[in-house]
């Protein structure tokens, strides 16, 4: 078999994750297909999520981080009257109970749940007791206390319910916006243990990450159908990391010593902070723009168009 030939490509593919597979066999998966010698992820869907997983690939990968800080959209199907030992549709049903609230008890809860709250991480999840992660404790029966994490509900809207013959609830879909570290599986059994019949979440799909939407993402198989020699220009750019930060750009006099890793003086225009810095039109990297007029470079990109392949 031939072997494979890994090429420099510098761009973001936006996936359209399907359920079932892990974020790193995606990453894998869709590396292959555009022969990427470098690719990493800007944070995981469970393997039971589906919808928008932004992939960097080569240069992406130096700006990867800054998405874990931002705000998340995510449609979730909340089914009542059983809790499970996961929070979802994946677990050990844990409890079932009888459940006598219908969608105006639904509606008129909601607003807890929005704004600043708290959440108490799941053990089934990444996070790390003395080295060691939380699922693999609660796969052996552990349970540890977690100190409750402040999250913020941005919004959280009722998209539909299913109501059996007497009115009450079975299943209701949430569109959520959230901040990072939100787990929807937490927020579904909160709702659920609020309302005094218990829930877990059946279904989970992200649909928007700061600023990229699920509206202009591939799945893998339309990313294979794509001519091989093409796929890379299905990519959005590397700067689609960063378009939520402030643009500067910068003169051809400036450009040489930030390319160094040199801040330069800027006429004084405020304490910007974080910005994203061009020049010809061309992403150089990100930087602070101090109140003192001087632009400092902070991680700067390799030198090659960018959202191309060489």
């Amino acid at each position: 078999m031939q072997k494979k030939r890994w090429q420099r490509v510098d761009g973001v593919l936006l996936l359209d994750k399907p359920q079932g597979l892990s974020s790193n066999t995606a990453l894998q998966q869709a590396r292959r297909l555009v022969s990427a010698a470098k690719a990493g992820h800007t944070g995981t869907l469970d393997p039971m999520a589906t919808g928008l997983l932004p992939l960097c690939f080569g240069e992406a990968t130096k700006f990867s981080a800054d998405l874990l800080d931002a705000d998340k959209t995510y449609e979730a199907e909340v089914c009542f009257g059983a809790t499970t030992d996961t929070g979802d549709a994946e677990g050990e049903v844990r409890e079932q109970r009888p459940v006598t609230v219908g969608e105006a008890d639904l509606v008129a809860l909601l607003p807890r749940f929005t704004g600043s709250i708290t959440q108490v991480p799941p053990m089934y999840s990444a996070l790390k007791r003395d080295g060691k992660p939380l699922y693999e404790l609660a796969r052996q029966g552990v349970e540890v206390e977690r100190q409750p994490r402040a999250v913020t509900i941005h919004a959280l809207e009722l998209l539909g319910v299913d109501v059996d013959s007497r009115g009450m609830l079975t299943r209701a879909r949430l569109a959520v916006t959230c901040s990072k570290g939100t787990y929807i599986r937490v927020l579904a059994e909160d709702i659920g243990a609020a309302l005094g019949c218990g829930a877990h979440l059946t279904a989970l799909r992200r649909t928007r990450v700061g600023s990229l939407s699920l509206a202009d993402a591939l799945t893998l198989s339309e990313l294979e159908s794509v001519v091989e020699t093409e796929r890379v220009g299905r990519l959005a750019p590397v700067d689609a990391l960063l378009s939520t930060l402030p643009r500067i750009d910068l003169t051809a006099e400036q450009q040489g010593p930030i390319s160094h890793g040199n801040p330069v003086r800027r006429a004084a225009i405020g304490d910007i902070g974080k910005v994203r810095i061009y020049a010809d039109n061309v992403l150089l990297g990100v930087g602070e723009q101090g109140a003192d007029g001087w632009l400092r470079p902070k991680r700067l990109v390799q030198a090659q168009e960018c959202g191309g392949t060489s």
